[in-house]
C-alpha cells in the first residue's frame, strides 16, 4: 500500500495518479509498495478458492507487492483486517438493503467496491477468484475507472465452470465476462480443458494451486494425537466444506470398512450442509465413537500432522487443495479418480485413486497405505512431490509473469 497522493512505483497508466490523487479524510501512511498493487476478489468461505486467494495475498506481499483483498467479510485464513506491515489489506463490500430488493444486489455493490479500491489504492490489476459473480463485477468496475488501466484476471476454481457458471440464468453473462477478462486461468489441466469447451474460450492458462513448504510441514504432537486415538489406532482425516459434492457420508463408510480390519479413528474437519448427515450415518453404522467432528480449523498444519491417511472421495474436484496440503504434511491420500485429482495424487506412489463411490476399494486402499513400510515410503514421496511440483517458489513466478503480461498489454493498448 502506498501513501495517498504518491505516484505508482510501477508506472501506472498516464493520468491515473491524478484521477486517484486523494482520499478525503484519510491520514494513514502505509508502508510504501515496491511492486504491483493487486486487488484480490474472493469468497470468504473455507472452500478452496477463498483459501487460495488468501494465501496468494500473503505470498504476493512477501514478494514485495501490495494485496488488497475484497469480499463481504474477512476471508478464512486472513487476519482480522490483514496486516498493514505486510502490505495486506481487507476491504469490505457493503450491500445495500431496501424493501424493493428481494435479493441483495451483491454484484453491483462488489463492482462499486472494486472501482473504489482501484481508484484509492491505484491498483495495477484485479485478480478475481471464482467467476460467479466476481468476473462480471470486475469487468463492470473496469469500465468505471479508466478502463485502459485496470486489467482483469479471472481464475476458475471448479463449480464456476461445472455447475454455477453453466446455469442458464447466468451462463451468457459469465461467458461474456470471461471473454472480457484480460486473462483466464484454471487450477488444473482438466478444468482448463472443460472451461475452453463450456465457454468456448480460445485460451485458458493452467496455473496450479500452491503450498508454502516452509510453514506447511509435519509437526509431531503425540499429546494432541493421544486425545483422539490410542497408540495402535490409525488416524484418518477428511477436511472440506461438507457440500454434497464432497461425499462426507462416504468418508464415514470408508472408516467403517477399515475398522473391520484394524483400529482407526476419523477426524472430520470443517463444517457445512452435510455435516449433520455424516454424523447421523456414523451413529447408524456404529462408528460414532470413532468419529470426531472438530469444526473449522484456520491452521490446518497441526490437524494434518495427526493424520496417517487423508480421505477425499468427492464426486468432482477441480484440483484438490486439501489433498495437496495433506501431501505437504507427509500424509498419503486416498481419493476419487476425478477432475484434477490425478494431476495432484500419483496413484500407488503418493496415495491411491479409486472410482467415485467405490467404498470397498477406498477402504482397501487405506489399509494398503497404512502398511508400515509402504506408508513410510508414500509419506516421504508425498512430501517430495508436493514441494517439487507445487511450492510457492514454482507457482508464484508464473502468477507474477502473468500479471506483468496483462499490465504490459494494457499499457501497450493505451499507446
Amino acid at each position: 500500500m502506498t501513501e495517498y497522493g504518491a505516484s505508482s512505483p510501477v508506472s501506472g497508466c498516464e493520468g491515473r495518479d491524478e484521477a486517484c490523487r486523494a482520499r478525503p479524510g484519510v491520514g494513514l501512511k502505509p508502508v510504501p509498495c515496491l511492486g504491483l498493487r493487486v486487488g484480490i476478489v474472493c469468497y470468504p468461505s473455507q472452500g478452496g478458492s477463498g483459501v487460495v486467494a488468501t494465501e496468494l495475498a500473503r505470498e504476493l506481499a512477501r514478494r514485495g507487492h501490495c494485496a488488497h483483498v475484497i469480499s463481504y467479510q474477512v476471508p478464512f485464513r486472513l487476519g482480522r483486517f490483514g496486516d498493514m506491515r505486510e502490505n495486506v489489506a481487507f476491504h469490505q463490500v457493503e450491500v445495500p438493503s431496501y424493501p424493493l430488493f428481494q435479493y441483495p444486489p451483491y454484484t453491483v455493490a462488489l463492482a462499486n467496491k472494486i472501482a473504489e479500491v482501484a481508484r484509492y489504492e491505484q491498483l495495477d490489476l484485479v485478480h478475481v477468484h471464482y467467476a460467479v459473480p466476481h468476473a462480471v463485477s470486475a469487468v463492470l468496475a473496469r469500465s468505471m475507472v479508466l478502463p485502459q488501466c485496470l486489467p482483469v484476471v479471472t481464475t476458475l476454481h471448479g463449480t464456476d465452470t461445472t455447475l454455477t457458471g453453466v446455469d442458464p440464468g447466468i451462463r451468457d453473462a459469465i461467458t461474456w465476462s470471461l471473454r472480457q477478462s484480460d486473462a483466464v486461468t484454471a487450477v488444473s489441466d482438466a478444468l482448463a480443458e472443460n472451461a475452453r469447451r463450456v465457454f468456448q474460450l480460445d485460451a485458458v492458462r493452467r496455473i496450479y494451486n500452491f503450498i508454502d513448504p516452509v510453514t506447511l510441514r509435519r509437526r509431531h504432537d503425540r499429546e494432541l494425537r493421544s486425545r483422539f486415538a490410542a497408540a495402535d489406532a490409525a488416524v484418518l482425516l477428511h477436511a472440506s466444506n461438507f457440500r454434497p459434492i464432497k461425499n462426507a457420508g462416504d468418508v464415514v463408510r470408508i472408516l467403517a470398512a477399515v475398522v473391520r480390519e484394524r483400529p482407526a479413528v476419523l477426524l472430520m474437519c470443517g463444517d457445512g450442509p452435510e455435516a449433520g448427515t455424516a454424523h447421523r450415518l456414523a451413529l447408524d453404522l456404529g462408528v460414532a465413537d470413532r468419529v470426531h467432528f472438530i469444526g473449522v480449523q484456520e491452521d490446518m498444519c497441526p490437524v494434518l500432522s495427526l493424520a496417517d491417511v487423508f480421505l477425499l472421495p468427492s464426486s468432482e474436484e477441480s484440483f484438490g487443495l486439501g489433498a495437496l496440503e495433506a501431501m505437504a504434511c507427509e500424509v498419503p491420500v486416498v481419493c476419487s479418480n476425478v477432475g484434477g485429482l490425478p494431476e495432484v495424487v500419483t496413484d500407488g506412489v503418493t496415495g491411491f485413486l479409486r472410482p467415485v463411490r467405490d467404498i470397498e476399494g477406498m477402504g482397501t486402499a487405506v489399509l494398503a497405505a497404512l502398511a508400515p513400510e509402504r506408508h513410510a515410503v508414500m509419506a516421504k514421496e508425498a512430501r517430495r512431490q508436493a514441494v517439487h511440483r507445487f511450492s510457492t517458489s514454482r507457482i508464484l513466478p508464473q502468477i507474477e509473469a502473468l500479471y506483468a503480461e496483462v499490465v504490459a498489454a494494457r499499457r501497450a493498448a493505451e499507446v
